[in-house]
């Protein structure tokens, strides 16, 4: 108990940055993701292309390679980020293929005769995407999107290798500070995840039963 209280400024910091970089991330990614899983549906074919490459390149290239891009590669061009900021672009754009993915599965899994009643009706095709399909869409891809975005949560870990003060980033620095304390500096980083962690799948488990109501 000592130890956390010696360090307890280092984790609460830490921890916010984390948390931090969960949210905008988890909000981008989300924002994102729900673009591209339209322009992957879209009947126009280059938007539908630019979203298929869009998709393949993230979800088969390492976060790692997509934070040296944001954080070293983006100032050759003249764009300099802070690395926090750096951080979000990194982990939220990599995320949001795997997001674009999920509810790309949940529009595929609504009754194409809801689509065509809508068009029926006289609804453009982004008015059916967005007030038909979509919300039918999300009730169904909520485990996982969920598995997704608590992914992402840890892999915020990444960004400890970019001069980004996060909870993984403690582990080298406490260890160095004090080798006799590594069992404690394991269990206060992996607590400090599963407090992110355990409450969004929890959350997530309730909005998964009442959706599966509404269904």
């Amino acid at each position: 108990m000592q130890f956390f209280l010696d360090n307890i400024d280092l984790f609460r910091d830490a921890f916010l940055n984390t948390l931090g970089l969960t949210l905008y991330a988890g909000v981008l990614a989300l924002v994102l993701g729900t673009v591209l899983a339209g322009m992957r549906v879209s009947p126009i074919a280059p938007l539908r292309g630019l979203a298929t490459t869009y998709v393949e390149i993230f979800r088969n290239t390492p976060l790692t390679v997509v934070f040296f891009f944001v954080i070293f590669g983006l100032p050759q061009i003249d764009t300099v980020l802070p690395f926090f900021t750096g951080a979000v672009i990194a982990v939220g754009t990599y995320t949001a293929a795997f997001v674009a993915e999920a509810i790309r599965s949940g529009i595929n899994s609504v009754a194409p005769g809801q689509a065509e009643a809508a068009r029926a009706l006289g609804l453009t095709f982004s008015q059916t995407l967005t007030t038909v399909v979509l919300p039918q869409a999300f009730r169904t891809v909520v485990p996982p999107l969920g598995s997704v975005l608590i992914a992402m949560a840890k892999n915020t870990s990444i960004a400890a290798g970019f001069s980004i003060s996060e909870v993984s980033s403690l582990l080298a620095r406490l260890t160095n500070a004090d080798p006799n304390d590594l069992l404690f500096i394991l269990l206060g980083v992996v607590l400090a995840y599963m407090i992110i962690t355990v409450p969004a799948a929890i959350a997530l488990n309730r909005i998964e039963r009442r959706v599966a109501i509404l269904r």
